[in-house]
């Protein structure tokens, strides 16, 4: 993060978004748009070289979220629904014990079996409740730990960020190796080039007085 505000101010030195003390998280994935005059590389590609060549301890930073792509598919709506369908079942299992209080004696086994499922399920229903409350606590706190508003920047937009943000890295450090490789091929290709040129002018340099006799 550092890294991309410091390539983001030295390419806005000099204007008013120049200096800034930080980005918004979607702007990691802007990186793509601004391109080198060759129109192949990107600031992505350059990122990436400067991390490689400067801080290649970090390269692999995305092992240190195993959990980010299983963690795109939760929705935290979804969570919120299924949470409310369960409070409300349970809210009619306690109706229907209710209820089974006017039928007397001939009741008393189905209240028994009732009464016993509720005292399982109330409790395990607290838990999930506490479990589901503090889920909706670590998703705003991801957002704020980025310096973003939860509203403006919900959990499932900051996950669906970073992980493909770490999917353009990968990618774009790929397309870097190989275009090294690249060159490191052709500079080859020369180097071979240049030796034997040399040589076939010494070779044609040989040949020529013996030619000369011959004629």
């Amino acid at each position: 993060m550092q890294t991309v505000l410091s390539l983001g101010n030295a390419l806005n030195q000099g204007t008013a978004r120049g200096a800034a003390i930080g980005f918004r998280l979607d702007s990691l994935l802007k990186l793509t748009e601004t391109r080198a005059r060759n129109s192949r590389t990107t600031l992505l590609h350059y990122l990436c070289k400067i991390v490689s060549e400067k801080m290649p301890e970090i390269l692999d930073f995305d092992k240190e979220l195993p959990h980010l792509e299983a963690a795109t598919k939760i929705q935290l709506k979804a969570l919120a629904e299924e949470m409310q369908a369960v409070s409300k079942g349970l809210e009619k299992v306690e109706q229907e014990l209710t209820a089974s209080e006017n039928d007397g004696a001939v009741s008393d086994g189905f209240r028994k079996s009732l009464k016993s499922f509720l005292d399982t399920a109330e409790a395990e229903v607290r838990t999930l409740a506490s479990l589901y409350s503090e889920v909706g606590h670590n998703a705003d706190s991801l957002a704020r730990y980025f310096n973003e508003d939860p509203a403006r920047c919900p959990f499932e937009q900051a996950v669906s960020i970073i992980f493909n943000f770490i999917v353009m890295f990968k990618r774009a450090l790929e397309e870097n190796s190989k275009l090294a490789e690249m060159e490191r091929k052709k500079a080859e290709k020369e180097a071979d080039k240049g030796k034997v040129l040399p040589l076939r002018r010494e070779l044609d340099g040989l040949l020529s007085p013996r030619q000369s006799r011959i004629a």
